[in-house]
């Protein structure tokens, strides 16, 4: 059986247009084996109460976030890198896949799908169970970082150490790679969101203002910086003015954005330092030499290479296209299957 199991490997699967998912918290992004990266929208999903019917998926349900009327309602199903809202991430990743596959398949595609490096049996199961519900025939796990290495183009495979540090929307993952496997990790669900979370908090305590998440992400987005000491040019930033009721308008330039996510990237600095501290002196050698490879929308910030680097004592380099990095992995490793054998989670 297992002679067989590796012959039916090899075979090409006409038909069945296997694909690679990167079910992120914030971002959903699936590879088509063939064709490449063919989708890539926000992790939303609009759901009417009342017949519960689908009402919008991705960006459109995204935009509707803090907007939607009563009867509709809007659900991030995929929360620090893991589904938690079963019924609805089912929902929205048979809608994504109808999007990119035909309907008229002989074989079922092949999944794999990339978790993050912390994934619990109990979240694996979900995820296995929600792909094999959207019509998988055969479902692969890779980690996050494992994948963002792939797609950068770091010789994994290679009796050498590489550290990769992916910053997502719900989490960031830290990876040492070495001979095509993950020889340390840890995960830890502090990335994206809890950014946002912290410039909502500092626009509270310092402007006495409320403002939604979204408009938070996006003040991140436009003037995020990770050193304090950048002021740099403002933005504006609207919401509620707690003390009278009324809508409010303030502006926060690069250097107070960083002040008030100081919180997080300090975490972010503590799991690099850990997963070093576990990683012997041969593969610390190779980190020192090649560097630290930063990916994920985390990365984009102002000077978040140049922050780590500062406090780790290791170059750091962003690696290219860093939203996209995981995604083209799962997708490489998806097209040579039995070169990077060793990247999935077994």
């Amino acid at each position: 059986m297992k002679l067989i199991s590796k012959v039916l490997d090899k075979l090409p699967t006409p038909s069945s247009k296997d694909l690679a998912m990167d079910l992120g918290t914030a971002n959903t992004l699936i590879y088509v084996k063939g064709k490449g990266i063919v989708l890539d929208e926000p992790s939303f999903i609009a759901i009417n109460t009342q017949n519960k019917s689908i009402h919008a998926v991705g960006m459109e349900a995204k935009v509707m976030w803090g907007r939607a009327p009563r009867e509709i309602r809007i659900h991030r199903p995929i929360r620090d890198g893991v589904i938690n809202d079963l019924e609805p991430a089912q929902l929205m990743i048979k809608h994504f896949i109808s999007k990119t596959l035909s309907r008229i398949r002989i074989l079922k595609p092949r999944f794999v799908i990339c978790v993050p490096s912390g994934i619990t049996q109990v979240e694996m199961k979900a995820v296995i169970d929600a792909s094999i519900q959207c019509g998988a025939g055969k479902v692969h796990l890779i980690e996050e970082p494992m994948a963002a290495a792939i797609g950068a183009g770091l010789a994994v495979d290679r009796p050498q150490g590489f550290m990769v540090v992916d910053i997502g929307g719900g989490t960031t993952d830290v990876a040492v790679i070495s001979m095509g496997a993950v020889a340390n990790s840890q995960s830890a669900r502090v990335a994206g969101d809890e950014m946002d979370k912290a410039i909502v908090q500092y626009v509270k305590e310092n402007h006495h203002m409320i403002i939604g998440d979204l408009e938070a992400e996006e003040v991140k987005i436009q003037v995020g910086s990770a050193y304090s000491q950048d002021e740099g040019e403002s933005y504006p930033v609207r919401g509620r003015d707690l003390v009278k009721g009324v809508p409010k308008e303030v502006r926060l330039n690069p250097g107070q954005v960083a002040e008030a996510i100081q919180g997080p990237l300090q975490q972010i600095l503590e799991i690099i330092r850990e997963v070093l501290n576990d990683t012997s002196p041969e593969l610390q050698s190779d980190i020192h030499r090649g560097g630290i490879f930063l990916t994920g929308g985390g990365s984009l910030i102002q000077d978040m290479d140049r922050y780590i680097e500062g406090y780790i004592g290791v170059p750091v380099r962003k690696v290219e296209d860093p939203l996209t990095s995981v995604v083209k992995g799962a997708g490489r490793a998806l097209e040579e299957f039995q070169r990077f054998k060793k990247a999935f989670i077994t």
